[in-house]
């Protein structure tokens, strides 16, 4: 049976004290109640409950020093595991993911993984927060889960990183993820925008817009250590 509790966030410490209060308001509360609902009626939705906060667990609060925005988790079986361009080890790269290798690869001189790897924990236990904006989904449905409530949620979370943090690198990939630069101090952080690496718009300035150069000479010149973009 799946209940409210069975959503209750497992969450890293430092993150949940930085969103203490929004867990205790009532549009999470509610939230909690409609995905309990759902998920209790047989609808299918991604990822599994016990994934859908892995991009805070395997990136602590003091441990961000990279952003990197997705708007909702992949609707397909077996592809959403919580982290925002990333699939489970074993799963074929979509092809948003294809286009940010082949941007490494230009960029870097990094090949990308011969095999069926798209899985990014690599890069989210260096730091690198892979926050999608909306934390589920319902399967075959993309952004069904628009305006349930998760966006107020990751807003705030993008906002105590920039309030509480510094030098950390936000990647805004698209207009949707543009549209959080006003949550971001751009006097204490970095932001990078460019077009998503989707095939629709990677053509429009996301290939070639350099951002995995640009993000480890901003974190070398702040005294931090540059991320390893290669993938194994």
């Amino acid at each position: 049976m799946i209940t409210e509790t069975t959503l209750n966030p497992q969450i890293e410490e430092g993150w949940k004290k930085a969103l203490m209060e929004e867990f205790g308001a009532e549009y999470m509360k509610e939230l909690k109640k409609k995905l309990a609902e759902e998920l209790e009626s047989g609808v299918i939705v991604y990822p599994p409950p016990k994934q859908i906060f892995n991009a805070f667990n395997l990136t602590p609060f003091d441990k961000v020093k990279v952003v990197i925005l997705g708007q909702d988790p992949y609707h397909g079986k077996g592809q959403a595991h919580g982290l925002s361009f990333s699939v489970p080890d074993g799963v074929n790269p979509p092809p948003s993911l294809v286009n940010i290798f082949k941007e490494i690869e230009s960029d870097l001189a990094v090949k990308p993984p011969k095999t069926k790897n798209g899985n990014l924990e690599s890069w989210a236990k260096q730091g690198v927060l892979l926050l999608n904006a909306i934390l589920t989904v319902r399967a075959s449905s993309p952004a069904s889960h628009r305006d349930l409530g998760w966006e107020k949620l990751t807003n705030a979370a993008i906002k105590a990183l920039s309030d509480k943090r510094e030098n950390i690198v936000f990647l805004l990939w698209g207009k949707f993820a543009q549209e959080k630069e006003s949550l971001i101090d751009a006097r204490k952080h970095l932001v990078l925008k460019a077009p998503h690496p989707s095939p629709y718009s990677a053509n429009s300035g996301f290939f070639g817009s350099k951002h995995f150069s640009k993000t480890n000479d901003y974190l070398f010149k702040t005294g931090q250590m540059p991320i390893e973009w290669t993938m194994f």
